[in-house]
Parts: structure tokens; C-alpha cells; sequence
């Protein structure tokens, strides 16, 4: 009798746990608030007892959601926050600039109005990479660590005026005035990441999308599209930016938060935990 019901109470506890899991895996909700005179469009999960603060910052026509399951997931290790740039979801457009600078601007105020202070370790997707370097050279003080999700790197796009004219005519007729007005100002805000300091002393990880159909080169249809550079002194640059890193090489595609989202994850984890682990008296 005793073991039966030691076997339900197991059961019953299993249960328990299966569903407090469920619940804490659930998708976060955004929230929509009125900053500094405009709707933005956030969320927001508070870890407990760790002092840093998880910045993410999207790609292109990226939203929140296509963080996937790595924004629950980061949570274990320290407070989350991702937001929608203006223009993205239900987050008002401006008409301020797009390049990185007014983007990371803009990104800090929302921060310390929300009252999320540094530090920071910043997470950057694509487009949202270039930010995210801008924002770790700007403000070294404020930034401990950086995850670079397939990001883009100053150089690796041309300039909008050098596009073909067929790609300047998709990108004006099939992108929202606020995403073609941030591609507009990448080569800018590349340049401005490079003439920053750099910030080798930082724990940083690049994942970088290899896909095995495709080992060693950029996706076909990116370098058809001629907006791209490829040469041989960009590539080098982009390789060497950040010699200390620690590069991740990933099967998988440009949405890494949905096609890998374990990959991302580790890598926030790997980051925290550095910045975490105790120095030794020679440090």
C-alpha cells in the first residue's frame, strides 16, 4: 500500500512540475507602453538575483517574435528585454534618422525609463549585430559582454545608392518606409562602428550560419542580389574584427533564434557565466 501510493505520489508531483514547466515556457506577452511620446512595444522579463541586463536587438522586418523560444530561455540567467524599433509592430514610427547611433540612442532612453540600468550584455540579430557593436563601443562602461547572432559586420553591405536598380526598386515597393530608411543608413553606421574603439576585452560570441549545403560561402541568392561586397579585404576586415571572440560556426539558417534557438541560448549562457565566475587576485 505504502509503495502505491508513494507511485502516486510521484505521479501527482510529476504532474505538478509538468505544468509549472508549461507555464514557464509559455511565450512572453508583449507589452505596448508610451515612451518619451511614442508607443513602444516591449517585454520584459526580471530575473531575481542577477545584475545583468539581456539587451536584444532584432535584424531587419525583425519582431520580437522571431526571438522564439530564446528569450524564456535567456531568462534563467538574467533579466531579458527586447523591444520593436520604431516602425516594427505596434511600436510607433519616427522621423528621426536610422542610422545606429539614433537607433542605440533611442534603445537607451527606453532602458532607463523602464528602469533597466547597466550592466549590459547585448544580443544582437543581423541588422540588429551592427547596433549592438555600435552600442558595446560607445559605451564600454555600460556593456560587459556581446552575442552576435549572424550578424551584420561595417562593409559587408553596399551602399544603397550602389544597390542595382531592380534591388532599389524591390526595397522601396516591399519594405515599410522604417526598414528601407535603417538599409539606407547601414554603410554609415558601419563606418561609425570602425571608427569607435574596439572592445577586445569583453567576452564576446559570434555565431556565424554555415549551412552544410553551402560550406564557406554566403547565401547565393544574397551575393545574385549584388548588394553585398565579397572582396577579399572586406572579408579579412569583418574576420578580424574582433580577434578575441569566439566564433561558433552553425548549421542552420539566417533565423538563428528559430532555427537553433538552443545555439543562441548557450551562448548567452557561456557569456553570463564569464562575466559571473570569480577573477583571481592577479586579475
Amino acid at each position: 500500500m505504502s509503495s502505491l501510493r508513494s507511485r502516486l505520489v510521484r505521479t501527482l508531483t510529476c504532474a505538478i512540475l509538468s505544468l509549472v514547466s508549461l507555464c514557464a515556457a509559455a511565450a512572453p506577452q508583449p507589452t505596448v507602453e508610451t515612451i518619451a511620446g511614442r508607443r513602444v512595444e516591449s517585454v520584459t522579463l526580471r530575473h531575481p538575483v542577477s545584475p545583468y541586463v539581456l539587451v536584444f536587438e532584432g535584424g531587419s522586418r525583425g519582431t520580437i517574435d522571431k526571438w522564439g523560444q530564446v528569450l524564456e530561455g535567456a531568462s534563467r540567467d538574467a533579466t531579458v528585454f527586447a523591444y520593436n524599433r520604431p516602425g516594427y509592430g505596434n511600436s510607433d514610427a519616427v522621423a528621426t534618422p536610422r542610422d545606429g547611433r539614433t537607433v542605440v540612442e533611442e534603445l537607451r532612453q527606453v532602458l532607463r525609463r523602464k528602469g533597466l540600468m547597466p550592466p549590459y550584455v547585448l544580443v544582437g540579430h543581423s541588422l540588429g549585430g551592427l547596433y549592438m557593436q555600435w552600442f558595446a563601443r560607445a559605451y564600454p562602461d555600460e556593456v560587459k559582454g556581446l552575442v552576435l547572432v549572424d550578424a551584420m559586420y561595417p562593409r559587408a553591405i553596399k551602399r544603397t545608392a550602389d544597390f542595382p536598380w531592380a534591388v532599389r526598386l524591390a526595397g522601396w515597393t516591399l519594405f515599410s518606409r522604417s526598414v528601407w530608411r535603417e538599409i539606407d543608413a547601414i554603410d554609415a553606421t558601419g563606418e561609425a562602428v570602425l571608427a569607435l574603439p574596439g572592445i577586445d576585452d569583453k567576452p564576446i560570441v559570434r555565431l556565424i550560419n554555415e549551412p552544410k549545403a553551402h560550406p564557406g560561402e554566403a547565401p547565393p541568392v544574397a551575393l545574385d542580389l549584388g548588394v553585398f561586397r565579397d572582396d577579399r579585404a572586406t572579408i579579412d576586415l569583418i574576420r578580424n574584427l574582433y580577434p578575441k571572440a569566439r566564433t561558433v560556426v552553425v548549421d542552420s539558417d539566417h533565423q538563428m533564434p528559430l532555427a537553433t534557438p538552443n545555439v543562441v541560448i548557450d551562448a548567452i549562457h557561456d557569456v553570463v557565466t564569464t562575466l559571473s565566475a570569480p577573477r583571481s587576485a592577479g586579475r
